[in-house]
């Protein structure tokens, strides 16, 4: 009697392959959508903080704005002083405040089409035009 019940339990105890595999798949399947939306919030994310770093940036070239009494010719003139610029007080920004969350340089023209500059931020794609999160935006919007 006690014979068959230790093999009743070895049994019981386990799962079996099939059981195993489905539990395997299930989890991958899961992981896939989860990694799918990290990647969608991702772009999201950035975005947004690509969009609040060209304000931030704006307000920087305006402060060098008010202390030389023109906005700078280039960006880098932020962050190490021009020959041209003899009340500059920078730095006022670092050289990785230049460049967006994808790592694509800022668009800038001085003096701009719809002011003393234009500041733009491409989007993802870090090239003008484009829709979604490669959608354009200026400081002047």
């Amino acid at each position: 009697m006690q014979h068959k019940r230790i093999r009743s339990l070895r049994r019981t105890r386990g799962f079996t392959l099939l059981e195993m595999l489905a539990v395997i798949v299930l989890i991958g399947v899961i992981g896939a959508v989860v990694v799918t939306q990290v990647g969608k919030n991702m772009d999201k994310g950035k975005y947004g903080a690509g969009k609040a770093q060209l304000v931030t940036l704006s307000q920087k070239i305006e402060n060098y704005a008010l202390d030389n009494g023109s906005p700078p010719q280039q960006l880098e003139d932020l962050v190490a002083k021009p020959a041209n610029a003899p009340n500059w007080q920078g730095p006022y920004a670092k050289e990785s405040e230049l460049k967006d969350p994808w790592g694509h340089a800022f668009g800038y023209k001085a003096p701009g089409d719809h002011g003393s500059f234009d500041l733009i931020f491409f989007g993802r794609d870090g090239k003008p035009g484009g829709d979604g999160y490669d959608k354009d935006v200026g400081n002047w919007q």
